[in-house]
């Protein structure tokens, strides 16, 4: 085991956006403190790189904390106090004073005005180096141990090289889908709530709009059949059935109790939201009235993309050369519960590799939320999705890593 040195040491595990925040709000903070990141692949901030296709999601251009934290299914009532000392202005601040400005789009994400993720990774390192922050990639930690008591030091064993002891440990390791990447954790005395995933796609049982992949609806909402989740937003038809805003968000609210289903569902959409089934059947009876020469697979009163009103014309039994005046009222009636309230029998789920999200982790109850401190270990942090905590899609669970990281910079115990 290397010896111990006089001058303070930091070790973070893991270089993902919550762990290398961390490092460098540290090293930044603390100008003698040695900080270490240790990364277990061959490249740190590898879901950044890849987070909004390539742009990077930085954050959500929401600036209140009470409903900032909404948007969170686990973790939102703890979240609201942490974003009281770094929420989403404080992060566009922070990458503002480094010359990185971010945009805002319509939807309220926030990306950098370079549209490169790389923008946000170099400013990162640029940071990292700056402040003399040591990132070690390919370095598995594989256990760490508390040594002594009342002033604790922390014994790394990393896959590969001789044992190290630090001052203070911030456990950035992200989300899992495995338990078992949970357990050394439970050696230290914490407890695990099981992971699962968040975030996901549903897949159709039977694959009514697999050859219509990459068609969207602007504004549709979905929800599950027997439950109270139901959200809204865009809706993309995927070659396995749907993906988009509103099937993510629903996801990440209903993950417990999908994964109790083992992702078998029903779920009702509604294609034209916020019309309801009235006001639907109105607007095509209009339709006939209006166009009652024209072909049922021409209609401008619904914003719908062509290809998708005739696989709901053809699911209604309607034939898209029917003329208008030839439809019944049984056939408006049925349509119109097509548009508003279809049912899809949902068999199973898609999550995006690298980017997924997982419910799960380190309970928060088990956390100082005020500091990232263990309750169970002084001078053991938590930052991140290592800990129970998942936000919806638009830049919410980056939020998340960055403010876990700042407050737990900001409050390392080193004398």
């Amino acid at each position: 085991m290397d010896s111990p040195s006089s001058q303070q040491s930091l070790a973070v595990i893991g270089g993902g956006a919550a762990g290398f925040f961390a490092a460098v709000n540290a090293g930044r903070r603390y100008p003698e403190l040695s900080v270490t990141i240790f990364e277990k692949s061959r490249e740190v901030l590898s879901k950044v790189r890849i987070s909004g296709g390539g742009r990077c999601n930085v954050t959500h251009n929401c600036f209140d904390p009470e409903v900032f934290s909404q948007a969170y299914p686990r973790g939102s009532k703890e979240l609201r106090w942490a974003f009281e000392q770094f929420q989403a202005k404080d992060t566009v601040a922070w990458f503002e004073d480094r010359d990185i400005d971010l945009k805002a789009e319509s939807d309220g994400r926030m990306f950098p005005t370079t549209d490169d993720s790389a923008t946000i990774i170099n400013c990162l390192k640029r940071e990292a180096n700056q402040h003399g922050v040591t990132v070690q990639t390919k370095s598995r930690v594989e256990v760490i141990e508390e040594i002594g008591q009342g002033t604790s030091k922390y014994k790394l064993r990393v896959r590969g090289q001789s044992d190290q002891l630090f001052d203070a440990v911030v456990v950035a390791t992200g989300g899992s889908n495995r338990r078992s990447t949970y357990e050394w954790l439970t050696e230290l005395g914490h407890s695990i709530t099981d992971p699962v995933p968040s975030l996901f796609t549903f897949n159709f049982r039977d694959k009514i709009f697999k050859d219509l992949a990459g068609i969207s609806v602007e504004n549709g909402s979905v929800s599950i059949e027997g439950t109270s989740y139901q959200h809204t937003g865009p809706i993309l038809i995927t070659h396995w059935g749907l993906s988009g805003p509103a099937v993510l968000k629903t996801s990440s609210w209903a993950a417990r109790y999908l994964y109790d289903n083992e992702y078998r569902f029903t779920i009702r959409v509604n294609w034209v939201h916020p019309k309801n089934e009235q006001e639907t059947r109105k607007i095509l009876q209009e339709l006939r009235q209006d166009n009652a020469a024209k072909n049922a697979d021409k209609q401008d009163r619904f914003r719908l993309p062509n290809r998708l009103w005739k696989r709901l014309l053809k699911l209604t039994d309607i034939a898209p050369d029917s003329r208008w005046a030839e439809l019944s009222n049984q056939q408006l009636h049925e349509l119109a519960q097509e548009l508003t309230g279809a049912t899809y029998e949902i068999q199973g789920k898609t999550t995006f590799k690298e980017e997924f999200v997982t419910s799960g982790g380190i309970p928060l109850n088990e956390v100082n939320m005020g500091t990232m401190e263990s309750k169970k270990c002084p001078n053991l942090y938590f930052a991140g999705e290592v800990l129970n905590i998942d936000g919806i899609t638009g830049g919410f669970n980056f939020q998340s890593a960055w403010t876990t990281g700042w407050i737990a910079a900001q409050h390392l115990d080193i004398g």
